[in-house]
């Protein structure tokens, strides 16, 4: 028995007083209304209703159990209905998870043209260079950069990702400027921990040759402070144009081995389903789809 269904049924029958007028309402058969009435008095060990040839009349038990049953009915209504605006609307909490600098430096303005267009949206964006489980952590979507393994979440590419190997000036005046990726060997590296070096890149090939044992080397979790710190001369830094694009632009960090630059990666929004998607993550994702550019804005340096 469906006790939504026999719910429905009851309280149909006590509104229009007869079997058959409730089976109208209901678009079913005056036998099947009867089965559900049957069916719930025999769950709940009770009689609801006096059934006459021409009349039902409620027992002091069924006028109880109609008055709690409307309410439950009605909170049911009401929540689909609300569900139903919430895919047809988007309004409710999008959470976003993000990665740190990219997020620092690029999401501001888009989640508040995003605010503007779905006023009904509140924003939860969390900052973390993870890579958060968004099924098990509560997220709608996750922003990822990298080349992303095949999974069972739903991937967009927003932007590509250009990353590039930079030093100061005043770095390379003083320690030489790489010619060829075999000459990093002689340089500081500033490596970032989550960075992954793929051996078919001629650029991370002379990065993994240097060993792992290098005077001066600076490791960091963190790509603005490897990019400040190469600002600052500490060393070489491989890091990506969203992180390090305005200070080539105003000269302060010069590209090194530019020949060798590695195959871009890209942004994507990650998310867990494609079927019966709620509108608030269907808007977003449309929303920074594009928003960016192609070529990204950030790469508006040479």
């Amino acid at each position: 028995m469906d006790r939504i269904d026999a719910m429905r049924a009851f309280v149909a029958v006590v509104q229009e007083g007869t079997f058959t007028r409730a089976a109208e309402r209901l678009d079913t058969s005056p036998q099947l209304i009867s089965k559900y009435v049957s069916q719930l008095e025999r769950h709940l060990g009770v009689r609801l209703l006096n059934r006459t040839t021409r009349k039902t009349h409620l027992t002091e038990a069924g006028a109880r159990y109609h008055q709690r049953a409307q309410m439950v009915l009605n909170d049911i209504d009401e929540l689909e209905n609300q569900l139903g605006e919430m895919q047809t609307q988007a309004r409710g909490v999008l959470r976003i998870s993000a990665p740190v600098s990219f997020a620092t430096r690029h999401m501001a303005p888009l989640l508040s043209a995003f605010k503007q267009a779905h006023p009904e949206v509140s924003i939860d964006l969390q900052l973390n260079d993870r890579k958060v489980d968004i099924v098990e952590e509560g997220f709608d979507v996750a922003l990822r950069i990298g080349h992303l393994k095949s999974s069972s979440l739903i991937a967009k590419r927003i932007a590509p990702v250009r990353v590039l190997l930079c030093a100061s000036p005043d770095y390379l005046d003083r320690h030489g400027t790489p010619e060829q990726p075999e000459d990093l060997r002689a340089h500081s590296y500033l490596r970032y921990s989550y960075l992954e070096l793929d051996s078919r890149e001629p650029l991370h090939r002379g990065l993994q040759s240097r060993g792992g044992n290098n005077r001066g080397d600076m490791v960091s979790n963190n790509g603005d402070v490897l990019v400040e710190a190469a600002i600052a001369g500490a060393g070489i830094a491989l890091q990506p144009t969203f992180i390090s694009g305005p200070a080539i632009r105003e000269g302060r960090l010069k590209v090194v081995l530019p020949d060798c630059e590695p195959e871009p990666m890209a942004l994507y929004a990650v998310y867990a389903h494609r079927q019966m998607l709620a509108s608030k993550v269907r808007s977003f994702i449309e929303f920074i789809d594009g928003y960016f550019g192609d070529p990204p804005y950030w790469d508006q340096f040479e």
